[in-house]
């Protein structure tokens, strides 16, 4: 009889996966040499409503893991009262290619973004840094909360969305969980006192402001993940030091990266480093106590490799 694969849950991942030991086994995979082709899009026609989308995206340490996330994103599901995004993740063994578990998708890729923009935050970010604004209430506001404190000695944290009922809604839940978070009206009030101030929207049109950006102040954008998506304005942009997770998806799906060129208030050599340069030691992360700096995320599948192979190492 063939061995039952485990899967393993939102909760065990969760539970599982503190951030502390994430954003380090995410440094270990950046400076390693693992492999990352590139993601598999296709599109599968739906009789009656708008086209499903089916993302492969594979990643593997040779001879050690093999990993595949495999989402399908169906708008139609609103309609049914589904979420539109559904997903899963394959860990295989290296050597054999024999599968050793299954784990949800959408819970990995959560924990995984909110860890690579703390391991981003760990050079870019002032070390006294105190002050977190995050901005957005979805689904990666209490992640990116968490993971910003395992990695900067965080006193204050905020939390606005456009919706002020959502946030104080999601600094309820936080609060239950006994995270102390405070719901802010003010962005730009908000953002002018931060020392970091996170992202994570579908945001169409700017919501940082350049102008509102001090000394000091890193932008850390988890949202906004097609072109014509952004979250900062050219004026951030341009007065930045700029890093990105990778050069390749910032260049292509990025829109706070791609609009910012198209403008000129950015070009591709003025990107300082990527998360593999940063891991890898070849570029220092922040030179100064008042250098203003941004990290834009896109994602990539060494981060769910990364994850899963840490979460398979506890369960």
């Amino acid at each position: 009889m063939t061995e039952q694969i485990p899967y393993l849950t939102p909760d065990t991942i969760d539970a599982k996966l503190d951030y502390k030991s994430l954003v380090d086994a995410l440094r270990d995979a950046f400076a390693g040499d693992w492999t990352v082709p590139v993601r598999h899009h296709h599109g599968i026609p739906m009789p009656g409503e708008e086209d499903q989308t089916l993302l492969l995206m594979p990643a593997w340490d040779a001879g050690k893991s093999v990993g595949i996330k495999i989402v399908t994103i169906t708008p139609g599901n609103g309609g049914r009262n589904l979420p539109a995004v559904q997903g899963i993740y394959l860990l295989l063994d290296g050597l054999t290619g024999a599968p050793k578990a299954l784990m949800d998708g959408k819970c990995l890729t959560v924990r995984r973004t909110a860890a690579a923009s703390a391991l981003a935050a760990s050079y870019a970010a002032r070390k006294d840094a105190a002050v977190h604004l995050m901005v957005g209430a979805g689904a990666l506001s209490r992640p990116l909360i968490e993971a910003h404190r395992a990695v900067r000695p965080i006193t204050k944290s905020l939390l606005w969305a456009r919706d002020f009922g959502k946030a104080q809604a999601a600094v309820a839940d936080m609060t239950k969980a006994g995270i102390e978070v405070e719901a802010v009206k003010d962005l730009e009030a908000a953002v002018r006192q931060a020392d970091i101030v996170s992202t994570g929207t579908l945001s169409r049109e700017a919501l940082v402001k350049g102008a509102w950006l001090k000394t000091g102040t890193h932008l850390d954008l988890v949202g906004a993940f097609l072109p014509d998506m952004r979250e900062s304005d050219d004026e951030a942009v341009r007065k930045s030091t700029v890093f990105v997770d990778t050069r390749e998806g910032a260049l292509k799906e990025a829109g706070d990266i791609v609009q910012a060129i198209k403008s000129g208030a950015l070009t591709e050599g003025r990107i300082a480093a990527d998360l593999f340069d940063l891991a890898r030691g070849k570029h220092k992360g922040r030179a100064s106590a008042d250098e203003i700096t941004l990290f834009k995320s896109v994602g990539t599948a060494i981060e769910d490799l990364a994850a899963a192979r840490l979460l398979m190492d506890r369960v």
